[in-house]
C-alpha cells in the first residue's frame, strides 16, 4: 500500500495506463498494450483515493491526451502536440493538492516528456499509415498495370495482379498490349493502352 500510494508511483502508473489504452486505440488488435494500461490505469485510479487528487488537473492531462489525438486528424504542424506536451506538464503539478503529496519535479519532466514523445510518435505512425494508398480492394487496382489477354475493342480481357478480368476500353487495344487500370467498377476494369506498346 505505502508503494501504490505514492503519487510518483501513482503518476507513473497513470501515464503508463494513458500511453497503452491510447496506442491500442491507435492500433486496434495489439491487445498487450491495452491490458498492460488498461491494469496500470485501474491501480492508479484505485490509488488516486487515497490522495487528496484534484480532478482538475486530472482532466487537464486528459485534455493533453485529446490534443495529441487531435493532431493525427488536423494538420496543425506540430500547435496541438505542442498544446498536449503542455497540458501533460500543467496537469501533471495539478494532479495532487497537497503540496508535501504532489509529484516531484525530477519524476514529472522526464515522464512527461517520454509520454509527449510516446504520444506523437504514435499519431505521426498512425497519420503515415492513413497517408498510404489502399493495399487492398478495388481501390488498389487503380494504377496497377497489366496486360491484354483478348483484344479490347472495347470489352476484352486483361492479366492484372495474378488475375484474369474483364476489361473495357474507349480505344481499340491489342491482345498482348501492356495496359493500365485507370477505374474499377461492378468488377469490370476500366482501362487505356500505355503508350510506347
Amino acid at each position: 500500500m505505502a508503494v501504490i500510494t505514492n503519487p510518483d508511483f501513482i503518476y507513473l502508473l497513470l501515464m503508463i495506463g494513458l500511453a497503452g489504452v491510447y496506442f491500442e486505440f491507435s492500433n486496434p488488435g495489439a491487445i498487450v498494450p491495452g491490458l498492460v494500461g488498461g491494469a496500470a490505469l485501474v491501480i492508479a485510479l484505485y490509488s488516486l483515493q487515497s490522495l487528496p487528487v484534484d480532478y482538475t488537473g486530472f482532466l487537464v492531462i486528459l485534455l493533453g491526451l485529446l490534443f495529441f489525438i487531435l493532431d493525427v486528424k488536423i494538420a496543425s504542424h506540430g500547435g496541438l502536440g505542442l498544446a498536449g506536451t503542455a497540458c501533460v506538464v500543467v496537469g501533471s503539478f495539478l494532479l495532487f493538492r497537497n503540496p508535501a503529496e504532489r509529484v516531484r519535479l525530477s519524476v514529472i519532466l522526464p515522464i512527461s516528456a517520454a509520454a509527449s514523445w510516446f504520444f506523437l510518435s504514435v499519431a505521426h505512425l498512425a497519420a503515415r499509415a492513413q497517408a498510404l494508398p489502399p493495399k487492398t480492394g478495388k481501390d488498389a487496382l487503380v494504377g496497377m498495370i497489366g496486360k491484354a489477354t483478348r483484344t479490347i475493342d472495347p470489352e476484352g480481357k486483361v492479366f492484372v495482379n495474378g488475375e484474369l478480368w474483364n476489361a473495357q476500353s474507349e480505344e481499340r487495344i491489342e491482345e498482348g498490349e501492356r495496359v493500365e487500370v485507370t477505374a474499377v467498377h461492378n468488377l469490370k476494369l476500366k482501362v487505356k493502352r500505355i503508350d510506347g506498346n
